[in-house]
């Protein structure tokens, strides 16, 4: 009997342990940790934010999903791992300490045969002074976060209803943030709930973000097909934030809140503040902040991880000019670089290095976005290394048919841009590969042909269709797995 252990009930992390639990049957045993009592569909937290959702429509318990089907639930946050065991261990294990119930603060041992870190990020807000719903600005992060975020906003639209004008400021709220696209998101909705409320005329929207260009999205930016034409993400970006009457900062890297007040500095060295009187910045990421010891419990972090946290894989982390980057940088297993019974999905992985072009202003400070590695990408990374790991059980060596690099693999998203059955807008992109590949594609970087941008009232149904979809698909309802991640 095998034992596979995942931490994080995230997309990854909870896509993995489905398929795991599916496929290993009763012959082996498939062991959740995660701190959270709930899944929750991050994309929606979006319409969390404006009003146009519950916390309860977008997030479930994840007890009574995993009694269903057979894993061994453990609510307890993971501390440390220790791949080679210690003086009472042969296997390796995880430290983890119960965070709910009649265990809460209880510490425990938990073995593995393989070991799956989907911990995704922690939320660095104290990178950024005065960052975060605890102090100055909102987040759309967590369904909680949208929901405080909610509040806030409704106390600028009645303000705004008794004719004060307000300022909204949305963005990146460190100079090295990524997930760019739920911030787009969440201003396009801001922008079409105060048109809906016909406030428009006391509201001044403003975009702020440390992309080179507008549309970067931490994928380098991209060319899409739309309409006949090619067409760089920035003219499609800077189109739609006209459209929904919202000016921009870009460039800038936010480095201090204050109350009302934001201070950023932009690549030409400049100092500048910018006021509002709301602000949702998403702030920079890290690792969950685990730490990894050998048999003698020496800390052998710096093996596993990189100085953020995240977990090195089968990457090529030499330290290379932008000129040299190649797509073969990229993972295609997300095995660990020194224990080969431990993988890492989603945003746990570290990068080889970034899409986007690095970036410094005179003063040293670097600004521009780390890689996206959220949604469709932690969902088929979570599958695939699961995939794996079923069939090295099964064959009893470790081998990896399935392999998912982000430089060969296409992706969907979704950007909503406002909410309403008959009036709900989206923008609907894909691109293929994520990762550009500009020696398979040097004139675009992605196959042109795959990577195209619409904008319509049919996006808002696909994405509120999949809303449901992939709730469905997580809560392992009758033949869940045959809807695609």
């Amino acid at each position: 009997m095998a034992k596979v252990v995942v931490l994080g009930a995230g997309i990854s992390g909870h896509t993995a342990i489905s398929y795991l639990s599916k496929y290993l049957k009763k012959d082996h045993e498939v062991v959740m940790v995660s701190p959270n009592s709930n899944f929750q569909w991050i994309p929606s937290n979006i319409w969390v934010g404006v009003g146009l959702m519950t916390p309860d429509q977008v997030k479930f318990k994840l007890a009574p999903v995993y009694k269903k089907i057979g894993v061994d639930f453990k609510q307890a946050l993971a501390t440390s791992i220790h791949p080679e065991g210690d003086s009472e261990n042969e296997k390796g294990f995880v430290t983890i300490k119960y965070v709910s119930g009649e265990n809460e603060g209880k510490e425990e041992k938990v073995t593995y045969d393989y070991l799956i870190n989907g911990t995704g990020p922690k939320l660095n807000f104290e990178a950024t002074e005065g960052l975060g719903p605890k102090k100055f600005t909102q987040s759309v992060c967590t369904y909680d976060h949208a929901e405080l975020a909610w509040g806030k906003l409704q106390e600028s639209f009645k303000k705004m209803e008794n004719g004060e004008r307000q300022t909204f400021l949305v963005g990146t709220g460190h100079p090295l943030a990524t997930c760019q696209g739920a911030a787009f998101e969440y201003i396009l909705n801001i922008a079409f709930e105060v048109g809906k409320r016909k406030l428009s005329h006391l509201a001044d929207m403003w975009w702020i973000s440390n992309e080179y260009e507008l549309g970067d999205f931490g994928m380098g930016g991209a060319y899409i097909k739309r309409n006949g034409y090619i067409t760089p993400t920035k003219i499609f970006t800077e189109s739609i934030l006209k459209e929904y009457g919202i000016r921009w900062i870009k460039r800038a890297g936010v480095q201090k809140v204050e109350e009302g007040k934001a201070y950023y500095e932009n690549l030409r060295g400049e100092h500048h503040t910018k006021e509002f009187d709301f602000a949702m910045l998403i702030p920079g990421f890290t690792g969950a902040g685990m730490k990894a010891f050998n048999k003698d419990n020496v800390d052998i972090s710096t093996e596993v991880f990189v100085g953020n946290g995240m977990m090195k894989v089968d990457a090529d982390y030499t330290p290379k000019a932008y000129e040299d980057w190649r797509a073969e940088d990229w993972p295609s297993t997300y095995q660990s670089q020194k224990y080969d019974n431990i993988y890492a999905a989603g945003i746990a992985f570290a990068p080889p290095h970034g899409m986007s072009k690095p970036m410094e202003s005179p003063n040293g400070t670097k600004i521009f976005p780390t890689p996206p590695r959220t949604g469709m990408p932690s969902g088929v990374i979570g599958k695939i290394i699961a995939q794996n790991i079923i069939h090295s059980i099964k064959v009893g060596k470790i081998e990896h048919p399935h392999t998912a690099s982000m430089a060969k693999m296409g992706a969907a998203c979704i950007v909503s841009a406002g909410y309403g059955l008959f009036k709900g807008q989206a923008a609907v992109m894909t691109v293929n590969p994520i990762v550009p590949d500009w020696e398979k594609y040097p004139k675009w970087g992605r196959n042109i042909k795959d990577t195209v941008g619409v904008v319509g009232t049919a996006g808002h149904w696909m994405k509120l269709f999949m809303h449901y979809m992939f709730l469905y698909k997580a809560k392992a309802k009758p033949f869940w797995w045959l809807i695609p991640e």
